[in-house]
């Protein structure tokens, strides 16, 4: 599975659990608007993972798009909010090949 990291620090940890991950900012987009991520998204094939309730909104509105997953951790620590999704990682991809199209990660 592909994912596209919208500003957050999981892209590498993504990689080291076999999967494809880019972060906005190495693909050029960090200060990019919202339909230009969504479109890089939707190039890629990618599932994108985000903070911004923007991109859920999008996709709750569109039929087509990116899947979206939802951080909503809130303001935590770099180790705090990679072990949560760490936790929660088998459980998301399995919501993603369900075919949800979003899938939200709560606050702890």
């Amino acid at each position: 599975m592909r994912f596209l990291v919208d500003a957050q620090l999981l892209a590498r940890q993504i990689v080291a659990s076999g999967h494809e991950a880019t972060h906005v900012a190495d693909a050029g987009l960090l200060q990019a608007p919202d339909k230009r991520i969504w479109a890089h998204a939707i190039r890629l094939d990618a599932v994108l993972i985000t903070k911004d309730e923007d991109f859920v909104t999008m996709r709750a509105l569109q039929a087509q798009g990116p899947a979206v997953v939802w951080v909503r951790v809130g303001n935590t620590t770099r180790r705090v909010l990679l072990a949560r999704f760490a936790t929660l990682l088998s459980q998301i991809l399995a919501a993603l090949e369900r075919g949800e199209t979003i899938v939200e990660i709560p606050r702890l």
